[in-house]
Parts: C-alpha cells; sequence; structure tokens
C-alpha cells in the first residue's frame, strides 16, 4: 500500500501558561467588575454632574468588563496523564497540548479528535460499545462541523483493539476462523487527527487487510510442500504450530501501514483459531483417522521388534528347532496377540508339537 505522505507532524503548543493564575485572575476581574457597576449605580444619584459623569464611566466600564471578561475561561484546558489535545485556530493546527495539569491557551482555540467517540469494541472507548458510532455533532453558522467538546481529547494510553472474527482460507483453500487482538497507541497527534478521516476506523481496517494477507500465506496444520517464508523452500510453518511468528508477522505488516497515521503497534495476538464450522467435522475426522493410524504404525514397529526378540532368544537358548512353516505360524499368532484390540484367548495343545 502506498504511503500518504502527507508533511503534517506534531510540534507543542508554544507559550502556554498555567491555568490557575489566570482563572484566578479572570474571577478577580469579573468581581470586580461587579463592584464598579454597583459604584456606578450609586454615583449616578449624585448632587454634581462630575459624580455623574464618573458614575456613568465606571457603570459602562463594569457591564462591558462582564459581558467579555468570561472569555478567558474558555482558553482553560485540564489535562490528565497520557492525555493530549491538538489545538485549531481558525482552521490552521497551532500545536499540540500534552503533559498534565491546568493549562491556559489563546480561548479561540479549538480542540479537535474525529475518532472521539468511535467505538470499535476495544479498550478506552465507552464501555459495553460493539457498533462503529460517531459522537454527538453540532454545526457552526459557517457551516463547519464539531465533536461534542467532552471527547476531544486524545488518548495516549496502551488500547487493545479486539477485532472481529474473520473467515478467511488458508494457503490450501481450507476456511478457517480467526480473531486477532493488537495492542495499540498513538505516538503523533497530528498525524493521527489530519493525515486520516479517523484513525481508529483506519486502524482496524488495516488490521483486517493484513490479517487476511498474512494468513492465506500459511495452512491451519503443518502441509508438505508449503513455502510460508517466501524464500522458494519447503517449512514447516502453520498457523497452528507457528501462531508467535504468524502474529509477529501480522504486527509488522499493519505498522507499514500506520505509520503514516501516527500509531505505533506494540504487540498482536491471536486469540481464536479454528476451522470455519462447514468443515470442521470432516477435519476432526481426518485427524482423528491421522491419529489412528500414527498410533497403528507404533503399535506394528513394537511388535515386529518384540517378534524378532522372542524368535533369537528361542534360536539361541535351542530349546525347540522350528521349521520355516512353524515360525510363521508363530510369528502371525504372535502379531495377532500383540496387535489385536481385544486380549487374545489362548489355546491349550495337549498333544504332539506337530
Amino acid at each position: 500500500m502506498a504511503n500518504i505522505n502527507v508533511g503534517m507532524t506534531e510540534f507543542p503548543v508554544k507559550k502556554v501558561k498555567k491555568g490557575m493564575p489566570v482563572l484566578l485572575g479572570t474571577i478577580f476581574g469579573l468581581i470586580l467588575a461587579v463592584l464598579l457597576i454597583i459604584a456606578g449605580g450609586i454615583m449616578l444619584d449624585g448632587e454634581s454632574f462630575a459624580e455623574f459623569v464618573i458614575g456613568a464611566v465606571l457603570l459602562v466600564v463594569g457591564i462591558i468588563w462582564c459581558c467579555v471578561g468570561w472569555i478567558p475561561i474558555m482558553g482553560l484546558k485540564v489535562l490528565k496523564p497520557q492525555e493530549a489535545r491538538v489545538l485549531t485556530l481558525f482552521g490552521k493546527y497551532v500545536g499540540t497540548l500534552k503533559g498534565d495539569g491546568f493549562y491556559y491557551v489563546n480561548p479561540f482555540c479549538v480542540s479537535f479528535n474525529p475518532a472521539g467517540r468511535t467505538k470499535l469494541s476495544q479498550s478506552g472507548d465507552v464501555a459495553g460499545a460493539k457498533n462503529t458510532q460517531t459522537a454527538p455533532v453540532f454545526v457552526n453558522s459557517s457551516g463547519e462541523i464539531h465533536i461534542s467538546s467532552a471527547e476531544t481529547k486524545i488518548s495516549l494510553k496502551i488500547m487493545t483493539l479486539n477485532n472481529s472474527r474473520q473467515k478467511i482460507n488458508d494457503c490450501l483453500g481450507n476456511p478457517i476462523e480467526i480473531g486477532i487482538a493488537v495492542m495499540w497507541r498513538v505516538v503523533d497527534t497530528a498525524k493521527a487527527v489530519f493525515n486520516v478521516d479517523n484513525y481508529k476506523e483506519y486502524l482496524s481496517l488495516q488490521c483486517d487487510s493484513a490479517l487476511r494477507e498474512i494468513v492465506k500465506m500459511y495452512p491451519y496444520d503443518v502441509a508438505p510442500n508449503v513455502d510460508t517464508t517466501g524464500d522458494g523452500i519447503a517449512d514447516e510453518g502453520s498457523l497452528r504450530g507457528s501462531s508467535e511468528i504468524v502474529a509477529a508477522r501480522i504486527k509488522d505488516r499493519i505498522q507499514q501501514r500506520v505509520d503514516d497515521a501516527g500509531l505505533e503497534i506494540v504487540e498482536a495476538r491471536i486469540t481464536y483459531l479454528a476451522y470455519a464450522p462447514e468443515i470442521a467435522a470432516v477435519m476432526l475426522q481426518r485427524q482423528q483417522a491421522s491419529a489412528i493410524i500414527d498410533a497403528r504404525k507404533m503399535i506394528v514397529d513394537g511388535a515386529v521388534g518384540m517378534v524378532e526378540m522372542a524368535l533369537e532368544r528361542i534360536n539361541e537358548g535351542g530349546l525347540v528347532n522350528l521349521d520355516d512353516e512353524r515360525k510363521a505360524a508363530m510369528v502371525s499368532n504372535l502379531l495377532v496377540v500383540l496387535c489385536g484390540n481385544h486380549d487374545a484367548q489362548p489355546v491349550v495343545n495337549s498333544g504332539s508339537l506337530y
């Protein structure tokens, strides 16, 4: 997949002031404005013209300050640990605010996060979310769409995306169901917000695509003449037996595709792996037959060894001299006893050997 190649990178907000002094100053100014209004109203009742003019001036100043003095409160921002805000001023990116604390920025700056309320059944999202939904939005007079300010922060914590199970054909064409859990985090907030439309949905889509691309290179079980590494040499790689290698390849492939979205893939793990229901019963019978054949081979190998040992011991001791026909009969009887599923019923011969 081609890179996005958008030149937006993260940089911190400049000249950030602490929020507490601004808050206290704003409160003090509003209290002072109220006092000016009260004092101006009292002086308006004065007997002299000078008192009337001063009272009118104080009253106007107090009213104006009460109308505009609350604007600095809009610039107060609170951040918890591992949170960030991407700030824009009249559509221009002005920087990212990081670090826990109480800050004051330009009151006309707007926090922007298009994926603020997107739900993808992952940690960090709204509890119990299973389907992709969007946040409450409002449209201003200029036609710009804004997300509710309650979800404009960007989490920098490691989150887990539990992608839904997918039905994919392995390299032999067998349909299987597989699910993965991807641990990820935002490392560049500007890329995450401005390079893609919705970085959570973008990540989910890339996880699905990378999973299909890697899984189709492997068989479910070890199969002959299958090259899973691409070096032209058959190997014993499989989804069931090489799960850690498969997960590492999925992680690397997802990382290649989300670099330009400012995301880091910490880890990827296979959480579910099974044959699809339509062939699960047949594959179970196949596995059972393969296990029975392997067990029978082991039993026959052991029985042949025991027969050879018995014949050698009889010949060494010289107890009985058996011709080829009797040896064949003895071998047949011993193999039946050793390889049979049930206990043999002995027959006592009270006559001669022949």
